[in-house]
């Protein structure tokens, strides 16, 4: 069976517009296939609809149509907020609209995307029956906003808008943040330690282990791999040590007290806070678990939808610990997948997964809700690392991100002195 690039490593472009302004005929013209319905009924596409492909010299693409954001009703509700989310994950936002009719609606659109700084592609589709006006097409490159002209039943238009989303594509997108391939040099030696849970896939690996081997791979260097419990060993018959030890987070303790102090050590899930997120915005949320107290509400954002288990890592474990370093009596809510609360003010920290299944945009959203909100926020492998009191070990690969954590704690640190000195 073939091997698909994962969807969080995809450019995601989102398809916005009216009912039956031709979202979906454009899709299907785009991709050259019959991906979503069509039809002369407004409303015919209800949930977004997602169709992975390759766009050439870009690579990897999540196409997302979207139903049309002027739904109506109970059903047009609860589908307009499922094309709501899609804003959250947009890389490249694609407005359709029928020529000759652009009005506050697809100014509400584009404002909404602009916000956000995703790059925006407008599109008057059925140029057939009508044309946009000379006023708005000068406001749109006086925006800089790119704009064509499509027949997309007839697929006119088409290999236009394929070349303008390859040049609206974000520099974030097309120069993005690596795994470890930066932190590693040609011929060096990573260990990567991977315990088998019964979480892990029954004979494969989980995904941030195998996109952490790609990326080595691709950086021209090496990679061993064992369970935790065969570290020593595996190091000990190596004739040099490795450069690195990468390990899931959840093995921290037995593999920090396993490994060399001259070698570096990181996890899986710290490197995606930097490949997925923010690193340094994570670290600084981090040192907020020690303003924990009896009653603080912690929110555990889960990006895949898995079955949880006895022992599980954000269910069981991460209360544990937090639990055991801040001796508070906590409270711990569950999300899974997109279904991230709209308000987060009642929360006191917010700790998201190493978003395997996410592309980067959507995470930087959430870091940028958290940020609105005043709600600190870091990730499984950062928060694991603190509660076992590792944390600067673990931030030796990154320079910038320690230089956070330790300007950030010297300024907690005179904070508590000046008042305890008032008290």
């Amino acid at each position: 069976m073939a091997q698909k690039t994962p969807k969080g490593f995809r450019l995601h472009v989102g398809i916005f517009g009216r009912r039956n302004v031709g979202k979906s005929s454009l899709l299907n013209a785009v991709t050259r296939q019959f991906v979503s319905l069509v039809s002369e009924v407004a409303g015919t596409t209800t949930d977004p609809v997602e169709k992975p492909m390759e766009l050439l010299p870009l690579g990897p693409v999540l196409f997302i149509d979207t139903a049309g954001v002027d739904d109506i009703g109970s059903l047009g509700e609860m589908r307009v907020a499922r094309t709501r989310q899609v804003f959250d994950r947009t890389d490249v936002g694609v407005i359709v609209c029928q020529a000759g009719e652009w009005d506050e609606f697809e100014e509400r659109i584009l404002n909404e995307l602009r916000q956000r700084e995703v790059p925006v592609v407008v599109v008057f589709n059925k140029s057939d029956l009508g044309q946009p006006g000379e006023r708005l097409l000068a406001d749109l490159d006086e925006q800089k906003v790119i704009w064509m002209k499509t027949v997309a039943n007839k697929s006119d238009g088409v290999f236009g808008l394929r070349e303008a989303l390859i040049k609206a594509a974000p520099d974030d997108f097309v120069n993005a943040p690596r795994i470890i391939g930066d932190l590693i040099s040609p011929g060096d030696m990573v260990m990567l330690v991977m315990p088998i849970d019964k979480e892990a896939p029954k004979g494969r690996l989980i995904l941030p282990q195998v996109q952490t081997v790609r990326d080595i791979l691709d950086s021209d260097a090496c990679c061993t791999i064992a369970k935790e419990n065969e570290l020593t060993a595996a190091i000990e018959g190596m004739k040099e040590p490795p450069v690195m030890v990468v390990t899931d987070s959840q093995a921290f303790e037995q593999v920090n007290a396993d490994t060399p102090a001259d070698v570096q050590l990181t996890s899986f899930s710290v490197l995606f806070a930097r490949a997925k997120g923010d690193l340094t915005a994570m670290v600084a949320g981090t040192t907020a678990i020690d303003s924990l107290k009896d009653g603080s509400k912690v929110l555990v954002a889960e990006a895949c939808c898995h079955h949880p288990i006895e022992d599980d890592i954000g269910r069981v474990k991460i209360p544990r610990w937090l639990r055991q370093r801040t001796g508070a009596d906590l409270e711990f809510t569950t999300v899974q997948g997109r279904d991230f609360p709209e308000d987060l003010s009642s929360y006191s920290l917010v700790i998201h997964c190493g978003a395997c299944m996410f592309n980067r945009r959507e995470v930087l959203s959430r870091i940028v809700r958290c940020r609105k909100a005043g709600v600190p926020i870091t990730n499984y492998g950062l928060t694991i690392a603190y509660s076992l009191n590792m944390f600067e070990r673990v931030l030796q690969p990154f320079p910038d991100a320690l230089a956070v954590y330790q300007e950030t704690r010297a300024g907690q640190e005179v904070e508590q002195q000046e008042s305890s000195s008032v008290s």
